[in-house]
């Protein structure tokens, strides 16, 4: 399995982070607020075109592709940049993929970036082409982080403090394979990883002894099950050692849950159910890249990160 660089932090105070778009674009309200956390933490936020711009034919794009993708691409490459935060997530990413200088990124110094949702595609961009680990987090500039306390607080720590041996649990967690798995944390948004099967260069990595971290908002159960059978059908879920749902809010959570367990109970391995990250309250940051131990085990499942990103 290839080598990661980890480059997920942490940052200190006086760090200049870029905030930009590679999806949609966040309110102005929500984008002032995001400003005055970061200066809050000590931060110094630089603020991209993409963070403010409008598609001229796609209000849900946040400026044209072309831009959004050189947001990406010299937010990542400037040297002066510690850090990159995508603002919101929404629709958009798999558009700037294949106008990402590939050659060029890899030639820069690698660099947290904090995001989630539709972001899943940059980040598995990231992890297939560049090589790098990110970290999967609340969208900055949107309610479900700037609205609850204990999101920002998992945020800061994320930001602020070293990732290594940190132990994740959550309340109400269910084991539906036990067993333990270790393995790279993958993953993100079930729409995404579904859309960026045919975003991908050739040949995708082999996602063998990996731990798949999966959740979604908003949908409809019908197109859950099409992401799934994509998935499936495409070999991404072929070797994996085990596998954490999050959460699934605003969807039929009865018709999820039934869902999901009549796909993946049958892989066999180590499967939880409901582990907190997502689009839910208090969702956890969880960095993608770095080696994990999963212990599906009643009655308090866990995840604990290991000090390395060799698979």
């Amino acid at each position: 399995m290839r080598h990661l660089v980890q480059a997920l932090g942490p940052l200190a105070p006086g760090d200049r982070v870029a905030l930009l778009s590679a999806s949609g674009p966040p309110s102005g309200r929500q984008l002032d607020r995001a400003e005055e956390l970061i200066r809050d933490w000590g931060l110094v936020p630089v603020r991209y075109p993409s963070a403010t711009a409008r598609h001229p034919l796609h209000d849900y794009l946040a400026g044209s592709d072309a831009q959004r993708a050189r947001d990406v691409e010299d937010a990542w490459c400037d040297p002066s940049i510690n850090a990159v935060f995508c603002v919101r997530g929404g629709y958009g990413s798999v558009r700037v993929l294949d106008l990402l200088d590939a050659d060029r990124m890899r030639a820069a110094t690698p660099k947290p970036l904090f995001g989630s949702s539709d972001v899943t595609a940059l980040h598995e961009w990231l992890r297939e082409q560049i090589g790098v680990c990110t970290w999967h987090t609340p969208m900055i500039a949107t309610g479900d982080l700037l609205d609850d306390p204990v999101a920002i607080v998992n945020l800061r720590q994320a930001v602020f403090e070293p990732w290594e041996g940190r132990r994740y649990v959550r309340p109400g967690a269910e084991v539906w394979v036990p067993g333990t798995a270790a393995g790279r944390l993958i993953g993100g948004n079930l729409s995404l990883l579904a859309m960026t099967t045919g975003a991908r260069g050739r040949p995708a990595l082999d996602n063998s002894g990996c731990l798949a971290l999966i959740e979604d908002v908003t949908e409809d159960t019908y197109k859950f099950d099409g992401y799934f059978q994509t998935l499936l059908r495409s070999g991404w879920f072929d070797g994996l050692a085990g596998i954490v749902l999050g959460s699934w809010r605003d969807c039929r959570p009865d018709e999820v849950r039934a869902l999901a367990g009549e796909l993946l109970i049958p892989l066999g391995v180590p499967l939880v159910w409901e582990f907190g990250f997502g689009h839910d309250r208090e969702s956890m940051c969880l960095p993608l890249g770095v080696n994990a131990l999963l212990s599906a085990e009643e009655p308090e499942p866990s995840l604990t990160l290991e000090g390395g990103v060799q698979g």
